[in-house]
């Protein structure tokens, strides 16, 4: 069986080969020509969008194409959530259904390594001249099964979306009065700037927030550190350890130590 497949690949190159003879056309100039034009193409389809999109814009005014510039970034900003672009989407959702830390590597290195080591070996386990998609059914589902599946994630990717701190702040109250530090005005000022600062894009409270990157729950975190320490912890992470989560210094002393005060006061003895 190997013989007459390795005599007929034989057969298919020498038809091949006297085909190119007969009525092939040379790399230079033919090909390099078509590249060429298509480069002129693309460069002008480039320059006329870059054109339309300069002149139609007005500022901050978005034209056709978007706006010409936009607001300097707040550096000091609480409520941003930084998302990836939008061909990065499908791993971005792999990352909301894996969970951190035992399976997350699945998301990030399993499933896209399996992949591409599949895609580049194509070429030597299909060794088929047969092309038409109605005889190739186990290359069309994979297809099929690939676009969808990244459809799919991309969209649900693109479409999700994280609790900010404006929808977050509502909790406050209920945060103080089940942990009791209602009539405490520096624990409640730490609390909403808890809520806005963007701690519960990783961590857990009282059941908000996404738990990602092994962050701990905060519920209970008055019980593992007093005041001081949270402040240091809050200033510096990597001092205990923690080269995951960035210092939040740039918020100033004073609202470490008003953020210290609510976690401080988040003990399991609620009330």
């Amino acid at each position: 069986m190997a013989r007459d497949r390795g005599e007929q690949n034989r057969e298919w190159y020498a038809t091949y080969k006297d085909d190119v003879k007969k009525e092939g056309k040379g790399f230079f100039p033919y090909a390099m020509l078509h590249d060429t034009i298509m480069g002129f193409v693309v460069v002008l389809v480039i320059i006329g969008l870059a054109i339309i999109w300069y002149w139609d814009a007005d500022g901050v005014e978005p034209g056709v194409l978007g706006p010409l510039y936009t607001e300097p970034a707040d550096p000091g900003t609480t409520d941003f959530v930084p998302r990836p672009d939008w061909y990065f989407y499908f791993l971005f959702y792999l990352l909301r259904i894996f969970e951190w830390p035992e399976t997350v590597v699945i998301a990030t290195v399993g499933i896209p390594t399996v992949l591409l080591i599949l895609l580049l070996g194509l070429p030597f386990y299909d060794r088929s001249r047969e092309r038409r998609p109605s005889r190739r059914p186990v290359a069309m589902i994979a297809a099929v099964l690939t676009v969808i599946s990244m459809g799919v994630l991309t969209y649900k990717g693109a479409t999700a979306t994280e609790a900010l701190g404006s929808e977050l702040i509502v909790l406050v109250p209920e945060w103080a009065e089940e942990k009791g530090f209602a009539d405490n005005d520096n624990a409640v000022e730490g609390a909403r700037l808890f809520a806005v600062s963007g701690c519960l894009n990783c961590h857990i409270y009282l059941g908000s927030g996404v738990g990602a990157l092994g962050a701990p729950d905060l519920s209970d975190v008055g019980d593992r550190y007093d005041q001081e320490t949270l402040v240091r912890y809050l200033t510096n992470p990597a001092e205990f350890g923690n080269t995951v989560m960035g210092s939040y210094a740039y918020l100033g002393q004073e609202n470490l130590n008003k953020l210290a005060t609510f976690l401080d006061a988040s003990t399991s003895d609620d009330g």
